[in-house]
């Protein structure tokens, strides 16, 4: 009897945890089902630039795990019974609504936007952390019209990389930043310093301490009572997790993501494992995780190979996941490459300027190649796939 892997979610940390499966279980006896709404794979890290005018090459998963072993299932997922071991989707074929058993369970759908609740949000902003998101932002940012006011909220990473990519595609716009507090409070003086430098280079106006307590479709308001001009909204204040596993058993956070070991199992149900957003893992000096790719790829290899050491009665790794950097695009000519403690706090080195664009590039390229070669070097043998007997190899030379 096969045992059934069913992975949830073709993220970043999913399709990196089922192709990392594929390559450590490839054998008869496994099956691995991965389940996702879109047959291609979205590199998120990237949608910024999809927003304004830049066109992402496409990476189909047929493609991707071709040879694998891996059954795609192209479904939305509508439920999940963890007493059951059972997920319901509503699939994209002819079979409509079905239930897919498990024996153990990859969690990995990740997250979406945040709108915190704030008053007009969902009405008049626009948001990125999706593909129609960023495409219905590309398609209201063209129709503008040169001197219009654009404003970026939040001023994280997203916000950052959002504001100077839109400032950069679109000079002839009024594009500004509201930060809830200091401008890159969390850089080290280099990278803070060379931050204030390509955003005043760049024309945008950055609002400081400016919590944003309504949005309107022309404004928004904030609660020391400023009024800051407003016809495109773009809100990157946070993200929420899928909201799927709140509605099981499974023991979570206060954010709703899965409490999960440091193997990436969740602590409430063994045959379930979560990665991605939508896992809580502690990292160094017991902080938990940032929802971030940096993150989620080196939870997804914990969890694969986890599992497989457990059903093939080896030794489970255990490796500290930990930070090195993060890498922050401004535009498409700077970069701000921020090194820092493996806990994420900034130290007092960092790489500006168009070498940390070259830098970022290549860490967004090398993450989309591990996703779309997730089995490179994985041996040729015989799979049965869709009933039928097949023969292919993997090609670890596939174009990133």
């Amino acid at each position: 009897m096969q045992h059934r892997i069913v992975v949830l979610g073709a993220g970043y940390a999913g399709a990196t945890a089922a192709g990392r499966l594929a390559k450590r279980l490839h054998r008869e006896d496994i099956a691995i089902t991965l389940v996702n709404p879109e047959p291609d794979f979205v590199e998120r890290v990237r949608l910024h630039q999809l927003a304004t005018g830049q066109d992402l090459k496409p990476r189909l998963f047929s493609e991707m795990f071709a040879g694998t072993g891996v059954e795609l299932k192209l479904a939305k997922v509508t439920g999940l019974d963890v007493d059951r071991k059972t997920v319901t989707v509503d699939s994209a074929d002819a079979l409509g609504r079905e239930e897919l058993a498990y024996d153990t369970l990859v969690y990995a759908l990740g997250s979406g936007w945040n709108d915190g609740g704030v008053p007009g949000t969902a009405e008049h902003a626009h948001e990125i952390s999706s593909r129609p998101g960023a495409l219905r932002l590309r398609e209201r940012l063209a129709a503008l019209e040169s001197g219009r006011p654009v404003l970026v909220v939040g001023g994280g990473l997203t916000g950052l990389e959002a504001a100077t990519e839109i400032a950069e595609a679109r000079p002839d716009l009024d594009v500004a930043l509201a930060a809830h507090g200091v401008l890159g409070d969390w850089l080290s003086e280099k990278g803070h310093a060379h931050l204030r430098k390509v955003v005043a280079k760049l024309g945008i106006t950055v609002h400081e301490h400016a919590a944003v307590d309504a949005v309107k479709a022309d404004r928004v308001t904030t609660a020391d009572g400023r009024t800051i001009p407003a016809e495109v909204t773009v809100w990157t204040t946070g993200f929420a997790v899928h909201p799927i596993a709140g509605a099981t058993a499974l023991e979570l956070s206060g954010r709703g993501q899965i409490v999960v070991d440091a193997t990436m199992r969740s602590v409430s149900h063994p045959d379930v494992y979560a990665v991605g957003d939508a896992a809580m893992a502690m990292g160094p000096q017991d902080k938990p995780l940032r929802m971030s790719c940096a993150s989620g790829v080196p939870m997804a290899w914990q969890a694969a190979d986890a599992i497989a050491a457990r059903l093939t009665d080896t030794k489970v790794p255990q490796v500290s996941i930990r930070y090195f950097q993060q890498c922050v695009s401004l535009g498409r000519k700077e970069g701000l490459i921020q090194f820092v403690t493996a806990d994420d706090r900034a130290v007092d080195r960092a790489l500006t300027g168009r070498v940390a664009a070259i830098y970022k590039e290549l860490i967004c390229k090398g993450a989309a190649w591990g996703v779309a070669n997730p089995t490179a070097g994985m041996p040729t043998r015989r799979r049965r796939v869709a009933g039928q007997e097949s023969e292919s190899r993997v090609q670890a030379e596939a174009s990133a």
